[in-house]
């Protein structure tokens, strides 16, 4: 086994268990990485804390796009494809791994990896890391401590061409994940039948997160930076929601545009839509003629929309009436 120092890296310690094969391969941004990783404690029964083999699923990671675990990225990049090393990983690079294994459980149980975070505000946000309901995960937050990681690089795939990447903290790339994600004014919907990968998932999640982290830091340098870039974004989320039956989370996400934007025409649309399906008659119609007032052009699909909306009430009246007839006795013929 080679023992070594990771060159460049304080509190972190390599030794290779196998070695690969080739070149190291170039990690340029935008390079995926494709990995079965083990985390261990630094104890004498070497605790096994999570092993992406027990799900069968590789662990991918795009290069460049600051995942929350950063480290991760560093020791990647020192490996050849088809080398397993193991890397002891001091405290300083280990304090976000409750929170990051975290994420990926709940998404390998086909759980919101974000669940328990949505409509809260930042501080009530903060209390939940509290707890991340897991006893191990809860532990070792509440005790940092180092960390062992043993990786197997299985693949890496240059970014020779587009590819799907959901999400960017950097301004340049946020125009190049919305050409992607939603180019040709699309909606790709974040449904299970898209057959994502786990990773992907995470990332769909994380344009949502970045919304919520900005939204928290209203005018400062990176705000103003990146809000007018983030919100087309946010809006075809807002549509994906609506295609999904999220209609509280649209209507939060567009009021909060609005509060900023009161001149935008998609994000009243979209507003709109929300509160009709969940019978905001008086909402929903001012919503819709604010946006014929907008954009006269139009006109002629928000009288449609009327139209729709006042059949859709007239329908619910006539059986909310039945039904609390069933409950309450007959009713007199009206």
């Amino acid at each position: 086994m080679d023992k070594m120092l990771l060159l460049g890296t304080e509190g972190v310690k390599k030794t290779i268990l196998h070695g690969g094969s080739g070149d190291l391969p170039v990690f340029r941004d935008g390079t995926k990485v494709t990995f079965h990783f083990q985390t261990l404690k630094d104890d004498f029964e070497r605790t096994i804390i999570d092993d992406s083999q027990n799900i069968e699923v590789p662990m991918e990671l795009i290069i460049g796009k600051l995942f929350k675990l950063e480290v991760w990225e560093i020791l990647l990049t020192s490996m050849r494809v088809g080398e397993v090393a193991e890397f002891w990983c001091d405290i300083i690079h280990t304090g976000m791994y409750a929170l990051v294994s975290k994420g990926m459980r709940k998404i390998a149980e086909g759980k919101d990896p974000l669940e328990g975070q949505k409509h809260r505000c930042g501080m009530g946000n903060m209390f939940d890391y509290h707890s991340t309901g897991y006893k191990d995960l809860d532990e070792l937050q509440k005790n940092p401590q180092p960390l062992i990681f043993i990786l197997q690089l299985l693949k890496v795939t240059q970014p020779d061409k587009p590819m799907k990447i959901f999400y960017s903290t950097s301004t340049t790339n946020i125009t190049s994940v919305q050409q992607v994600v939603f180019g040709g004014g699309g909606c790709m919907c974040f449904t299970k039948s898209l057959n994502l990968s786990p990773i992907e998932i995470y990332h769909l999640h994380e344009i949502h997160a970045l919304y919520m982290v900005l939204r928290e830091k209203p005018w400062d340098e990176d705000w103003l930076k990146l809000e007018d870039l983030i919100t087309p974004l946010v809006l075809n989320y807002c549509q994906c929601m609506l295609e999904l039956g999220e209609y509280y989370e649209v209507l939060q996400h567009t009021s909060e545009i609005l509060n900023k934007h009161t001149d935008n025409v998609k994000a009243y649309y979209k507003r709109a839509k929300a509160h009709a399906a969940v019978w905001n008659e008086a909402e929903a119609k001012a919503d819709f003629l604010r946006v014929a007032h907008l954009d006269p052009l139009l006109s002629s699909a928000v009288k449609k929309e009327l139209k729709l909306l006042g059949e859709r009430m007239r329908a619910k009246h006539c059986e909310d009436r039945q039904r609390y007839c069933r409950l309450f006795g007959e009713c007199k013929d009206q």
